[in-house]
């Protein structure tokens, strides 16, 4: 596989996120696809480069986008005050799913934690995904909580 490049995303980077949340059955029911990209993620975008404890990274193959994922920064008590990192939205391409790529990409965040002195490596993953459960479980995730949500609507 080529060299992946993992940088950090861009406003023009937004429709290629954008898809590659769409593109599964949960994001088709959530996300939306548009030209221009809908203004909701254009404020989300600024929010999280706002924010330096926010990191929004995308993955390159032969400059192509073919991977996404959300780094955040949390601070806490436990742990002698030792930081968290969390990884969300983690996403790759449909097209070349089972190449490496998302390991690849999962060793590259656990470095950026390690860089940054976190104690934890944490996500979620929703219950169905079994294939994500098994993947992140072989790069040595424990299960060890149940997460929680609770959705706020107006």
């Amino acid at each position: 596989m080529s060299a992946l490049v993992m940088r950090t995303a861009t406003r023009d980077d937004l429709p290629a996120i954008v898809a590659m949340l769409f593109d599964d059955d949960l994001g088709r029911t959530r996300e939306i696809v548009s030209d221009p990209v809908d203004p909701a993620y254009v404020a989300g975008f600024e929010a999280i480069t706002a924010d330096p404890n926010q990191h929004l990274v995308v993955a390159e193959l032969d400059d192509k986008i073919v991977g996404t994922m959300q780094l955040s920064y949390l601070p806490g008590i436990q742990f002698r005050g030792g930081w968290r990192q969390q990884v969300e939205a983690v996403r790759v391409d449909s097209r070349i799913r089972g190449q490496g790529l998302g390991r690849r990409m999962m060793d590259w965040a656990i470095d950026q934690a390690r860089q940054r002195g976190c104690m934890i490596v944490q996500l979620s993953s929703q219950n169905d995904r079994k294939d994500a459960h098994r993947f992140y479980e072989r790069l040595g995730f424990d299960r060890d909580h149940v997460q929680m949500k609770y959705y706020v609507k107006d």
